[in-house]
């Protein structure tokens, strides 16, 4: 694939050190599995066309317990047994060589999964140059990251196939991995632990990008958010603060609520509830007149508001570039 594509939710493609890592025994695995079906059905074939020549039995015939027949039963089980062992090792080899990375990461990212979306927290030595955002990961290409994840209520899995493996998110707890991206673009990844009604529509995108690019993004994130200009974007903070705030964040606003996405950059992500919607006006508008019926069971109440107080809440939620 060429630099800047979507990278789908597909385990054949490895564009990072850990898939890679991980490709050669996935394959292992799926050639073992067809080598022992395609074996099972001939040897069940065999026997169905041994049998139709041979003579009918009329009741249950019970097998001596010894002969050549038996042979093939303690050769199966030895077979499969050395095969198994073999696996087993090549396993456990694999998943110590993905426990550390080939360097020091780069960064490191707190990722809180919730039902159902997904919080990322970027730690920086400095406090002040730390941020949060949702649903949408920026990484350096070529660097590996590190992960801390942690959730609030159930248990959740995170998965980005074409990176890496799996890591249960477990509450209580802190898991930690890393992943690394070889070339630029857009990798899909999702929750692979059923977590509820709305666990299909939990997903997220890493966005693998050059150092420069990166580095431009990170800073425009650390920015607060941009003070209203008008009375109508002011009227709209305002309804904002007083209808969102108390679960949704601004930086540099009185909304500082904890239990949903920060908004404070949310017009720079390319889609809205965990990737479900692309984030356009007309969707942002259903989203907030109405997110149960776009999302049946998400944890986003319907909240009503007048016209003009949707219309100006709807020009504020605009400007959070």
């Amino acid at each position: 694939m060429k630099e800047g594509v979507t990278f789908p939710l597909g385990l054949f493609e490895p564009a990072g050190s850990g898939a890679r890592a991980i490709s050669p025994l996935l394959w292992g695995l799926v050639w073992l599995s067809i080598l022992v079906v395609v074996f099972i059905g001939v040897a069940v074939l065999a026997g169905i066309v041994v049998r139709g020549r041979g003579k009918r039995e009329p009741n249950l015939v019970i097998p001596p317990r010894s002969g050549r027949g038996l042979w093939w039963i303690y050769g199966g089980v030895g077979i499969s047994t050395i095969i198994l062992i073999a696996f087993t090792g090549w396993t456990v080899t694999t998943m110590a060589g993905l426990t550390k990375p080939s360097a020091v990461p780069s960064l490191t990212v707190g990722v809180s999964a919730r039902q159902w979306w997904w919080g990322f927290h970027y730690e920086a030595a400095d406090p002040t140059k730390a941020f949060d955002t949702a649903n949408e990961l920026h990484i350096p290409v070529g660097e590996p990251v590190r992960f801390n994840l942690s959730s609030p209520d159930v248990i959740h899995s995170f998965w980005v196939p074409a990176l890496g493996g799996k890591m249960d998110v477990i509450p209580g707890r802190t898991n930690q991995m890393w992943l690394e991206a070889d070339k630029a673009g857009v990798y899909r990844g999702q929750c692979s632990e059923y977590c509820g009604r709305e666990h299909a529509e939990m997903a997220f995108s890493i966005i693998a990008e050059p150092k420069v690019q990166f580095e431009a993004w990170r800073a425009a994130q650390q920015a607060s958010a941009p003070i209203p200009a008008t009375a109508e974007l002011q009227d709209g903070l305002a309804h904002f603060v007083d209808r969102c705030g108390k679960c949704h964040s601004v930086r540099g606003t009185k909304a500082n609520g904890a239990k949903g996405p920060d908004l404070t950059h949310l017009k720079s992500r390319a889609t809205i509830a965990a990737g479900v919607l692309d984030n356009n006006l007309g969707n942002l508008s259903g989203w907030i007149a109405h997110p149960q019926g776009l999302k049946p069971g998400a944890l986003m109440p319907d909240i009503a508001m007048s016209g003009p107080e949707f219309q100006s809440v709807l020009s504020y939620v605009e400007t959070l570039k």
